[in-house]
């Protein structure tokens, strides 16, 4: 969704519509990105726990998907966000 003029009039808090906009600022043109919950907080200035919350209202709305990726040594990494 590159138009949010839809995203606005969705009934989403605030926080989730800032994130998703965020997101989709740094999606590839495949509509992923990784940006970890921390680096998102930070620029946006959220709390983690903001950051989280908003993260499960976009997934509610079925506004984008999230997939754990994996180190090589089997930790977990950042997620990958699917828009």
């Amino acid at each position: 969704m590159r138009n949010f003029a839809e995203l606005y009039r969705m009934d989403l808090p605030h926080r989730a519509i800032s994130v998703y906009i965020y997101l989709s600022d740094r999606a590839n043109k495949d509509n992923t990105c990784w940006p970890s919950i921390p680096t998102i907080s930070r620029d946006l200035k959220l709390s983690e726990s903001t950051t989280r919350r908003a993260l499960k209202d976009l997934r509610k709305a079925g506004l984008i998907k999230t997939e754990q990726r994996y180190r090589e040594n089997g930790g977990n990494s950042s997620l990958r966000f699917t828009l």
